[in-house]
């Protein structure tokens, strides 16, 4: 089997000073530069953080950190991840997220289960099997978010707030969700 990678555009709010940062790896429903779109469920069965890399450009040889978190909700995959800034290459990752200078995420998976859609010719992901998240300059999913949540109470906030975000794109690509 082929993997395949999945790119997803950042909008960094703010990042925490210890590396920290959150927010949305691949949003569901969404056709992607690659034609592919990724269904609810799609990651359910292999969804392990220790198995899971943190990686800069995909780049097996660049490991920049680690999940924290990582699980499926009504928007999408979304990932807690930590940038071990002791790593040169980490550190130079967070200095280009505060800055604005990246913006995009990407995961990095094995197609399982999938359908070809015939009237666009997109294939439909019903499973895959994901082996890392990575940091990325060029995303192809235009509608996926990097959120920092700061803490539990604010968190259903952020969240409403990124599900507003990804309604907008899905309108402005005339997609109704």
């Amino acid at each position: 089997m082929n993997k395949k990678f999945l790119y997803s555009p950042l909008s960094i709010k703010s990042i925490e000073e210890n590396g920290v940062f959150s927010g949305y790896a691949s949003v569901f429903n969404i056709v992607d530069k690659q034609n592919d779109l990724i269904l609810p469920g799609a990651f359910k069965k292999n969804l392990s953080k220790n198995k899971i890399k943190l990686l800069w450009q995909h780049n097996p040889d660049e490991p920049i950190g680690s999940i924290i978190d990582i699980y499926e909700n009504d928007v999408g995959l979304y990932i807690i991840a930590h940038l071990l800034l002791g790593i040169q290459k980490a550190e130079e990752v967070y200095l280009m997220l505060k800055a604005g200078a990246i913006n995009g995420l990407s995961i990095g998976y094995i197609p399982i289960e999938y359908d070809v859609d015939h009237k666009n010719g997109a294939r439909v992901l019903k499973q895959v099997e994901l082996w890392e998240v990575s940091l990325v300059t060029f995303p192809a999913n235009l509608a996926a978010q990097v959120i920092n949540v700061k803490n539990q109470n604010n968190e259903q906030e952020v969240l409403a707030r990124a599900i507003g975000k990804a309604n907008a794109v899905l309108t402005d690509m005339c997609i109704s969700a």
